[in-house]
């Protein structure tokens, strides 16, 4: 441990995370950790996820407590070496405290990207756009799959904003964007991303898609692959024949708690990462005017029972950029047996107790690898 005490911090999962309340510590005090482990489960209004410690050491102190809600930043444990005194602890901790309060004072805040809402041709989209415009760096464009939202990306997001300009926004028929879709198919919701790209003046972008998003991705280098500097493609859609009919047919009909919490669990290998508030945002958004007729507009575009009705293949073949394809082994929605398809396996990373959502279970590992691309430290 590089540092004599290290404190444990509240997380930012995600841009508009404020606060978190903990759920549960997963070491005891006294307890050794090391780096990476998983320490505490926070929970957020958007999700519950599991942090894991940023150092190695004694876990020397809980301050957080089961149910106790803190700000981002706020100290929730300390972690030290067994030799340090408690009394060095103690006053590690005012310090800390009194730092944090002379911060608040001075109106030292960290401002959060707002969504805005973009007119793009005939639609309009919520755009969350993030992240140091000037860095120099090219920027990175974030496409969710079906029936997602931008949320999707909240632990993704604020990771690639710390390097450069981050996009991520909700696809028509989606979150706060416009719901008519056209006629549905990729390649449409694949123009609609250049023309907001046109919008936004981002001439080349790391593309990066999650599910159908990842169709979309393909679309996109397909219909304009100067605007494409690379291609993560997380759980595609387009690739392989199979898709779990059950679960699309439950987002378009499930309509209770009782019946959408199982076709939701499809998304994750660990189950308890779907919270009730989850379910109660899908539940809203299903019953605002034109988002049933939309989503059912998608699904016939690209799925058929348990069959996709679009194949990417050739896209995938004949774009000549860097791609990486990252999937869950345990996905129950795309399997990942439709990557074996894929000419090159070493595009292709699989990650094991892992499902639908890897950029969601397995947050710190997606991001970090995104991060290499971006800084152009990563050759796939």
């Amino acid at each position: 441990m590089a540092e004599r005490i290290a404190p444990i911090t509240m997380p930012k999962f995600g841009l508009a995370m404020t606060e978190g309340t903990v759920v549960g510590w997963l070491a005891k005090t006294g307890d050794n950790i090391t780096a990476g482990q998983e320490l505490v489960e926070i929970e957020t209004t958007k999700i519950t996820n599991v942090y894991e410690s940023p150092v190695s050491g004694m876990l020397r102190r809980q301050i957080a407590q089961e149910g106790e809600i803190q700000p981002v930043g706020a100290l929730i444990g300390v972690v030290a070496d067994a030799t340090v005194p408690e009394a060095e602890i103690d006053a590690f901790i005012a310090g800390f405290e009194a730092e944090t309060t002379r911060k608040s004072d001075d109106g030292d805040t960290t401002a959060t990207p707002a969504n805005t809402i973009i007119e793009v041709g005939t639609l309009r989209l919520r755009v969350q756009d993030s992240g140091n415009a000037h860095s120099g760096k090219i920027p990175v464009v974030l496409i969710h799959g079906f029936a997602g939202s931008l949320e999707n990306w909240m632990l993704t997001q604020p990771v690639l904003a710390e390097q450069t300009r981050v996009i991520a926004f909700d696809l028509p028929g989606h979150g706060e964007s416009s719901k008519s879709v056209g006629d549905g198919t990729t390649r449409t919701m694949a123009r609609t991303v250049q023309d907001l790209m046109n919008t936004l003046s981002i001439d080349r972008a790391h593309i990066v898609g999650h599910s159908l998003g990842g169709a979309i991705a393909l679309e996109l280098a397909a219909l304009g692959p100067d605007l494409v500097a690379s291609l993560t493609l997380i759980a595609p859609a387009g690739l392989g024949p199979a898709v779990n009919g059950v679960f699309i047919e439950g987002i378009l009909t499930a309509d209770r708690r009782k019946t959408l919490e199982p076709v939701l669990s499809l998304l994750v290998h660990d189950k308890t990462l779907i919270s009730r508030q989850m379910i109660e945002d899908m539940i809203r958004f299903k019953r605002l005017d034109g988002v049933l007729p939309g989503l059912r507009t998608l699904a016939a575009a690209s799925f058929e029972g348990n069959r996709q009705s679009i194949s990417l293949l050739a896209a995938l073949e004949n774009y000549v950029g860097p791609v990486s394809i990252l999937w869950g082994e345990n996905d129950e929605i795309l399997p990942v047996a439709n990557a074996d398809i894929i000419p090159d396996q070493g595009m292709v990373t699989r990650y094991a107790g892992t499902g639908h959502m890897p950029q969601l279970e397995r947050a710190g590992e997606v991001a970090e690898r995104l991060a290499t691309i971006v800084t152009g430290q990563d050759n796939p």
